[in-house]
């Protein structure tokens, strides 16, 4: 029996099984299960073979994002908008074949956009080129996921499914959960706060089904059991999504005003090119980023060349960008902007800096 097959013997056996108190440990070894099978699906043990045609292409610029949709949704259409770039687009699926990159230039930030083709369902298992576009879209700052607004929420719930599979995490950030294996002494369960979700009998049943024998678990909050499996396979990726529904100009406005409410949700028309802007606002709110502007002493700040960092950056941080050895030979630094309490603020290497700040570094 394939894996595929042991995946379905499993999913059907979940789905017949009744959820209670007494069921519980048997539901979650069954979860446990299906994600280390489909750990193995995704990383093929044999080395023999022909390598695959991928198609990556170079990141450059400040952040990167990765159009992800049904085929005839209006990746492509988007990308000819928002980009000097071409990609061609028609009325039939799959115009896209390839990976086609173009710079949004936005708040003097290079975002690198990538058009992707069309995945269909399974592409998780590699139908369609699907493996491809899912290991491209693991490399991005933000994964925009379109959607058509004319088909409803169905296709946000596949491809939400497709992703899920193949271990991206949207818009949740990793568990507060250590765990580390040790050579001796047996399973160490500690938890910082009341368990609802889980308890140490499962965690360590979870534990034995990963041929795990000797660990420190310590939860700092409340998981579920299928958060700690992602604990221990360790190569999930969590990055924030955007949902674009595109063809509203198609819809109904009580429709419209259903999906723009949405969380983390932007309503958009590419052919009548309605609330792009919003969009790219939105784009910037999700990538984290923060503009930074540099002052020489005696002289006005230069607001034409920002410094680009991303959020919860430090002054140490803007010296770095700026020359990797002036760090070493930092005295202080005058802040003006939000993040100072008053301009100019005279602060050192761990001051956070925040959007818009201007910045001049005295040297020893």
């Amino acid at each position: 029996m394939g894996i595929l097959e042991k995946i379905q013997e499993i999913e059907r056996e979940i789905s017949r099984t009744q959820k209670n108190k007494a069921t519980e440990y048997h539901l979650g070894l069954l979860k446990a299960k299906i994600a280390k099978l489909r750990q193995q699906l995704l990383e093929p043990s044999g080395k023999t073979g022909q390598k695959g045609e991928g198609f990556d292409v170079m990141k450059s610029g400040d952040a990167r994002v990765a159009l992800i949709g049904f085929p005839s949704v209006g990746k492509s259409t988007l990308l000819n908008t928002m980009t000097s770039t071409h990609s061609e687009s028609a009325s039939y699926e799959f115009t896209t074949l390839t990976c086609i990159p173009g710079v949004i230039e936005y708040n003097g930030a290079n975002i690198q956009l990538l058009d992707l083709p069309g995945i269909i369902e399974g592409a998780a298992q590699g139908k369609g080129r699907g493996r491809q576009v899912i290991a491209v879209a693991r490399t991005a700052d933000l994964i925009i996921i379109m959607l058509d607004a004319t088909k409803g929420d169905i296709q946000r719930e596949l491809l939400e499914k497709e992703l899920e599979e193949v271990g991206i995490r949207l818009n949740t950030r990793k568990p507060n959960i250590y765990f580390k294996q040790k050579k001796g002494g047996g399973i160490s369960f500690n938890s910082m706060v009341p368990l609802t979700k889980t308890n140490e009998k499962m965690v360590q049943l979870i534990l034995h089904e990963y041929k795990i024998f000797n660990a420190e678990v310590l939860f700092r909050e409340d998981c579920s059991s299928d958060e700690f499996v992602d604990v221990i396979l360790g190569n999930r990726v969590y990055m924030p999504c955007l949902y674009v529904y595109n063809k509203i100009d198609q819809i109904s406005i009580e429709e419209v005003d259903r999906l723009a409410r949405q969380p983390h949700t932007v309503v958009v028309s590419c052919n009548m090119k309605m609330n792009l802007d919003y969009l790219l606002e939105e784009m910037w709110e999700h990538l984290a980023l923060l503009r930074v502007y540099t002052k020489k002493r005696g002289e006005r700040p230069d607001f034409e060349d920002g410094l680009i960092l991303r959020r919860g950056a430090t002054v140490e941080h803007v010296c770095h960008v700026i020359h990797r050895s002036i760090a070493e030979t930092f005295k202080y630094a005058l802040v003006w902007g939000q993040s100072a309490k008053y301009s100019p603020q005279r602060v050192g290497l761990s001051h956070f800096m925040a959007d818009e700040d201007v910045i001049q570094i005295v040297k020893k």
